[in-house]
């Protein structure tokens, strides 16, 4: 017993050294990558598949002011912030005002003069717009457009004329046709990551985001393993985001789907995953079009 126990040390820690890579090993590993255009560091607007979205991790487009939509729940960007000025100074006042009351023998809301009952109803007001607005985002905002399972992307619909979903760009209208589109890239993503194929992966994504798997599947490689997905299923979607910048074309899609993820030695011995146990995923998938082009993956993002 005393030999094993060096052995079983050394088992231990491998164990814990691959664990958090391999638990994300498909493809995007896990991670917030990639480029949205002008939104890059902006939240998606929250929907019923993904209403919440973490901030992008990595990206080439340079990290400038901050871009529109920060007030989206649940988003943390990197350079801080989301709420305003003005919502900060006017809550901030009015509990300035109450805790003064308080102390000067007033009570919570007598701490301006007397003017207890104006103070009280800003705050109700203030309470009563919070509450409306997560309201407005949980049941309104964000309706989905598309559900996987039974007929896949697309195929609720899309709404007549543009979408005005670019806070701030000009909208655009996303078909039937592209949400097809959106789902064959999701399948297809897969298939080429499995089979390590960068070829494949560069005629369906930018050009960052394959420097990104390929780095990803090296670092596989170098550990001897290799991960497969297949099956995949979409089950839900819905659109976040669509919008254009100058000749170019942008759609976020949050898409929740269903895989078989196993991760293997070389001798074809499963370390991570089930060949018989499916796994639920969702994530913000951000599709890029250029003119007479085709849509190609230009982001990935977690959801909380």
């Amino acid at each position: 017993m005393t030999r094993l126990r060096p052995v079983l040390a050394v088992l231990f820690a491998l164990t814990l050294a691959l664990a958090p890579g391999l638990a994300f090993a498909r493809v995007g590993g896990g991670s917030s990558m990639g480029s949205r255009g002008a939104m890059t560091f902006s939240a998606p607007p929250a929907t019923r598949t993904a209403p919440y979205s973490a901030p992008i991790e990595r990206s080439m487009t340079p990290q400038s002011a901050p871009s529109p939509g920060l007030g989206a729940p649940g988003y943390a960007p990197a350079y801080g912030g989301g709420r305003s000025s003005f919502t900060s100074g006017l809550l901030g006042g009015l509990l300035g005002a109450g805790i003064g009351g308080m102390l000067f023998g007033h009570g919570m809301f007598g701490g301006m003069s007397g003017g207890g009952s104006v103070i009280g109803l800003l705050i109700q007001l203030a309470l009563l717009f919070f509450i409306g607005r997560w309201l407005f985002r949980t049941f309104f905002q964000g309706q989905p457009l598309f559900a996987g399972g039974g007929g896949g992307l697309g195929q609720a619909g899309a709404p007549p004329g543009p979408q005005p979903r670019g806070g701030g760009m000009p909208g655009i209208t996303i078909t039937p046709a592209d949400y097809t589109a959106f789902e064959q890239l999701l399948q297809g993503m897969q298939a080429a990551w499995s089979a390590q194929d960068l070829n494949r992966l560069r005629s369906i994504a930018t050009p960052e985001m394959v420097s990104y798997f390929a780095e990803q599947l090296a670092e596989l490689t170098s550990r001897g393993l290799r991960n497969v997905v297949s099956d995949v299923r979409l089950q839900q979607g819905d659109l976040s985001q669509a919008w254009s910048e100058g000749s170019r074309e942008y759609a976020t899609v949050a898409m929740r789907f269903a895989m078989i993820d196993v991760t293997t030695d070389m001798q074809g011995r499963v370390v991570d995953g089930s060949p018989t146990e499916r796994q639920s995923v969702t994530e913000l998938w951000t599709f890029l079009r250029s003119p007479n082009g085709r849509w190609i993956l230009s982001a990935i993002q977690q959801t909380r």
